[in-house]
């Protein structure tokens, strides 16, 4: 889903210079000799070498590799003996300093990365030296109003000359790969909702696929077609269906509609397309993933419990017409922000016997799927990670058994696992065919749902029919329930489900795999914000190297004069929050590579310093109230940020009169810089009563007893921890 709660309070964007540093050595020089072959880009990617990337392991054309988007590379220049020398041998600095998302791609001796608000970069990718750099110039007030949980994006598409990216304001842009000039550019949204774009576009038989985020602010989900040579939209399938007094448009959506009850369509319904899309050449279909209803909280969008068709479903369609063909629905009548966008990809394997051509995913909702991919009949569905609302998938019918407590009620909360977090994000997934191995970026997480009697559709902020605010005080009434957040990377083999091994968990979540025919899996993460390579069959950690923040990104690798190379970007504090210095980058490894990083800027957080609490105990509560409603799921537990792309409110001036507070929060005066105003949400008395509790929260944590003794269990992290 797209987790499009309202961006939090006082958003300030850092940025960095743009920039290349590589090693003085003469091994170093002698790759950036003149010399040396012109990169020539994606001026060449035509329909033919995409569907035959997999005879090209030397480029990295599309968003997961190759059309099955396994992630898988023949490449084994580097491999399990000798990935202990690796080393970075350049690295690139980006200008937008944040969180960064985006899976690379390599083409033709040149490197193409998406960053932050949606710029795009290339390099040439034997020496780092930056060829082109665009700025989609995204409309920073309606990003603030529509983008939650960080700016990023997730990828781009090459084809023929252009590079497609999505914009966080609603465009598709065609970028020409030599120049960075824009060819041509479609609004492919109604600005009149509150719709983004974070996801990374699909290319295929001459057209581009997307879709959008926008799940929790009330949309219409759908996915489109787009000549990818002028940007003409050809077709759009709606998830959901609209407002039935207008008529449906194709018979999928007039069989939703039977499912749904009440005025949903006043809110759009949610299910919006915001990651996961295959096209399968073998099937001649696209397949991508839905999201989340709106409200979260079924019983706040429709009393009747129905199964609100396509919220969470994988659905398949035809290419060239979107019509539809099947679907398979993950979670009916979804009320825990179980979004079926998880990356999938498509294995042929032998499964009960049977060769088979499948599609798998392993969901957010904790199962893992592998569905027949030409009819989507579902073939195995088991749980990957801890799963508490249902006890298993009726394998007859399809359906989950969900748990009766699970569907949670007013005065019943219910800790929920895997938590709204999920147990496996956007984070992609690795699959080596030679093995049968697939390796799952997996998170173990807990969130306590609790309804909220007093919910409304809002216009601004999260429409999610729970109470953000109840969660943080649920543990304090429940001290033996379940809780935290971690990451890991585990490795299961596909035709048994059996998990051969899992890395060391940790609490700074966990990027995208790549998998490679030299016996070894590469993935960022960790808690010393690290890069590493695991033994694919062991999960031995075989390298490491400090990358000085976290990583999310998936990497890729690509070859160019004999020599392999692994590509990542990186980018977003894995500590400190937003305040904490970034270091966004893209890096490129080779084995021997003699360049060293910067050393860490040093770093003192803001003074934890705020003004005298004031205000009623009433005021208080009710600021904490809309505090859980307005900025949690942004500005994470009480206020002390959940990511870097937050500031952390128990440290900000704003504090420290109301006047500049209301200037933030009512105002608007940071719109350009991500910070909506929320003043056709919120009353000035609101806005009081919002820095009242703040200040209050502020002076608990100063006046809090120091940390315990190494090794005591840390806090719980009950935010949101998830970026869409």
């Amino acid at each position: 889903m797209n987790r499009s709660l309202a961006i939090g309070l006082g958003l300030l964007l850092t940025v960095g210079i743009a920039g290349c540093q590589r090693s003085e050595s003469p091994a170093s020089e002698s790759k950036a000799a003149p010399t040396a072959a012109a990169p020539t880009g994606a001026e060449k990617i035509t329909t033919e070498r995409l569907l035959n990337a997999a005879s090209e392991p030397s480029q990295w054309m599309t968003y997961n590799g190759t059309y099955s988007e396994q992630r898988f590379s023949t490449l084994k220049a580097i491999d399990k003996d000798n990935v202990k020398t690796l080393g970075l041998t350049w690295f690139a600095d980006y200008d937008t300093n944040l969180t960064q998302a985006g899976t690379p791609l390599s083409v033709d001796g040149a490197i193409y990365v998406s960053t932050a608000w949606s710029k795009v970069y290339a390099f040439d990718a034997r020496t780092g030296k930056q060829l082109w750099q665009y700025n989609p110039q995204s409309n920073g007030a309606r990003v603030a109003q529509n983008v939650c949980c960080g700016i990023a994006n997730r990828g781009i598409a090459a084809y023929n000359g252009k590079i497609y990216v999505g914009t966080l304001d609603g465009r598709l842009v065609a970028i020409d790969s030599k120049t960075g000039k824009p060819v041509w550019e479609t609004m492919t949204i109604d600005e009149s909702w509150h719709y983004s774009i974070t996801s990374a576009p699909r290319v295929a038989k001459g057209k581009v696929f997307i879709g959008n985020s926008g799940g929790e602010y009330g949309v219409r989900g759908y996915i489109g077609a787009y000549d990818a040579e002028t940007g003409k939209a050809l077709w759009r399938f709606y998830t959901v269906p609209g407002d039935p007094s207008k008529g449906f448009e194709n018979e999928a959506m007039k069989k939703a509609a039977a499912t749904w009850g009440g005025d949903w369509w006043k809110l759009g319904g949610g299910g919006t397309v915001w990651d996961a899309i295959v096209y399968d050449p073998k099937t001649d279909l696209l397949y991508f993933g839905t999201g989340n209803g709106t409200p979260w909280n079924q019983r706040k969008r429709d009393k009747t419990g129905g199964d609100n068709l396509y919220l969470a479903s994988i659905i398949a369609v035809k290419p060239d017409t979107g019509e539809y063909v099947w679907h398979y629905q993950q979670t009916p009548g979804d009320t825990w922000d179980y979004d079926a966008v998880s990356p999938m990809m498509t294995v042929d394997m032998t499964i009960d016997g049977q060769q088979r051509h499948v599609l798998v995913q392993p969901c957010k909702n904790g199962f893992f799927y592998i569905l027949d991919a030409a009819d989507g009949k579902l073939l195995r569905a088991e749980p990957f990670t801890e799963v508490n609302w249902a006890d298993g998938v009726d394998m007859k019918t399809g359906r989950p058994r969900v748990r009766k407590e699970a569907r949670y009620s007013e005065g019943k909360p219910f800790n929920l696992a895997p938590g709204v977090q999920g147990a496996h994000g956007w984070q992609s997934n690795a699959y080596n065919p030679e093995t049968g191995i697939i390796y799952v970026p997996t998170q173990l997480a807990y969130f306590p749902m609790v309804e909220d009697p007093t919910y409304k559709p809002s216009p601004v902020g999260y429409n999610l029919g729970i109470d953000f605010a109840a969660q943080f005080t649920f543990f304090a009434t429940h001290p033996d329930a379940k809780r935290g957040f971690t990451g890991y990377l585990q490795a299961i083999d596909l035709a048994s489900g059996k998990t051969l091994w899992k890395s060391e968990m940790n609490e700074t979540g966990t990027g995208g795999a790549l998998a490679t025919a030299g016996g070894v899996v590469f993935q960022g993460g960790g808690p010393a914000k690290e890069f590493r390579a695991f033994d694919a069959m062991t999960g031995a950690k075989l390298w490491r190297i400090d990358t000085q923040t976290s990583i999310q990104a998936a990497p890729i690798t690509y070859e160019l004069d004999g020599k392999q190379y692994v590509a990542v970007s990186v980018g977003g504090a894995a500590t400190g929050g937003y305040f904490a210095p970034n270091y966004s980058r893209l890096l490129v490894f080779e084995l021997g590579g003699k360049t060293t990083l910067p050393p860490p800027k040093d770093y003192t957080p803001p003074p934890l310093d705020p003004p005298a609490n004031f205000g009623s105990a009433q005021a208080v509560s009710t600021g904490l109230e809309t505090y859980g409603k307005y900025c949690a799921a942004c500005h994470g537990d009480r206020g002390q940020s959940r990511g870097a792309n937050f500031p952390d409110l128990t440290r900000t001036p704003l504090l420290h009169t109301q006047e500049g507070f209301d200037d933030v929060v009512l105002k608007g005066v940071r719109s350009e810089k991500g910070m909506a105003s929320f003043a056709n949400a919120l009353k000035p008395e609101d806005a009081v009563a919002l820095r009242a509790y703040l200040t209050s929260r502020a002076n608990e944590v100063k006046n809090a007893p120091p940390p315990g003794p190494p090794g005591a269990p840390p806090p719980p992290r009950t935010g949101n921890q998830h970026e869409q």
